[in-house]
């Protein structure tokens, strides 16, 4: 059982919507938490995070100013750390593809500069956060987090007798998180124009809270290496806009550069090395350091079939419109009326 009592957990992008989803349950969840620090280079976001959670005794809940692309800065933040959660990114695929540089520093070299500093640092235990645009990517976003996952799995190649768990977590769009669709419909609204990139587009759709259990769960259960996958369900973007505004004009105005169609989280090729946990999938290391069959026993694992692959558009379950509308309510906007 994961006991975060008397622990230090630092969460690198911890201003950001799950971030701040993340130090919410672990207050209440964990109310003796040792330290809990929260990284990021946006002060003024981190002035109002200040503002709504009360402080710890002890000073316990702290604030870093700091970026993932400073190697310095990380290994002062990470001493005396026990969980480090990765949540930092550069995460807007049409800003990543004008940008691409900026984008590279930050999801790559960054997520190498966490490596590293937990490494020396002694962390025990790095969950890092991922996204389903990470599977067989169309745009530099997808390929820059693709590319942060074969690192933070690779990294327990290299741990020697250092005990430290790397592992990540991939999921879909995170409902009502900054700059996602479901806020920029319920502020469009306001216009009476809902714009459609493409009306068959669809996307897999997970709560805030969700994201949050995903990232306990690897902290509790990874043995290191895997990439843990929800199973979730999808929605339409039509279905999204008729929740919204079943009387706006909805144009098509076409996709972004790098969008999808269709979201995938595991591909076929990844098939090889997928099992079913239950709750959750999980794509294991080809080579992992611990024993497979242990690892199979433990969880009761079943492996997928060969060729499998988990699409948004071939998805079994799926939020109607109706579904959205009480989900809107209860994740986004408790004052949400059509």
């Amino acid at each position: 059982m994961l006991d975060l009592n008397d622990k230090s957990i630092l969460i690198t992008g911890g201003t950001g919507s799950l971030g701040q989803k993340l130090v919410e349950h672990i207050l209440q969840r964990w109310p003796k938490v040792k330290r809990l620090v929260v990284f990021s280079r946006d002060e003024q976001k981190q002035f109002q995070m200040n503002q709504r959670f009360p402080s710890l005794p002890g000073n316990a809940m702290r604030y870093f100013i700091g970026d993932v692309r400073d190697f310095d800065r990380l290994k002062k933040a990470f001493k005396g750390i026990n969980y480090v959660i990765h949540a930092a990114a550069m995460k807007h695929v049409h800003l990543a593809e004008y940008n691409p540089m900026e984008c590279i520093k930050t999801n790559i070299l960054g997520a190498e500069n966490v490596i590293n500093a937990a490494l020396e640092a002694e962390v025990e235990n790095v969950v890092a956060l991922s996204t389903d645009k990470a599977a067989a990517p169309v745009n530099l976003y997808g390929a820059t987090k693709l590319t942060s996952d074969k690192l933070f799995v690779a990294a327990n190649n290299v741990t020697g007798t250092n005990p430290i768990k790397f592992s990540v977590v991939r999921y879909g769009n995170v409902m009502g998180s900054n700059g996602s669709v479901i806020p920029f419909f319920l502020k469009k609204k306001k216009e009476g124009v809902l714009p459609i990139t493409d009306p068959t587009m669809t996307r897999f759709n997970i709560s805030l809270q969700g994201g949050v259990d995903m990232v306990m769960h690897a902290l509790e259960h990874a043995w290191g290496g895997e990439i843990f996958v929800p199973k979730i369900p999808s929605y339409k973007i039509t279905h999204v806009a008729e929740a919204i505004g079943p009387k706006c004009e909805k144009p098509i105005v076409g996709i972004r550069p790098g969008e999808k169609i269709h979201e995938e989280m595991i591909t076929a090729s990844d098939s090889f090395y997928t099992w079913d946990l239950g709750k959750y999938y999980t794509i294991l290391p080809s080579t992992p350091k611990w024993n497979l069959e242990e690892f199979v026993s433990h969880f009761s694992a079943k492996k997928v079939e060969l060729g499998f692959k988990y699409n948004s558009g071939d998805n079994d379950e799926w939020d109607s419109v109706e579904k959205l509308r009480e989900l809107i309510k209860l994740h986004v906007d408790p004052n949400f009326e059509i």
